[in-house]
């Protein structure tokens, strides 16, 4: 355990350690962008009801 002025700021824990816990963290943003299952969810908004302003004719 590091600290600064009693306050706990890291941790040093070996290599092994180290890459067990990055293999098992949550997935990236990228990751989840190029998986199918992260566009399953998405949910998608109706089209075609929205209702225009009609358009006055310029003068």
């Amino acid at each position: 355990m590091v600290t600064r002025r009693g306050a706990e700021t890291a941790v040093l824990v070996p290599v092994q350690e180290w890459r067990r816990l990055q293999s098992t963290a949550r997935p990236s943003l990228k990751q989840l962008l190029l998986s199918d299952q992260a566009r399953a969810d998405m949910v998608e908004p109706v089209r075609g009801r929205a209702r225009r302003r009609a358009v006055e004719p310029m003068r």
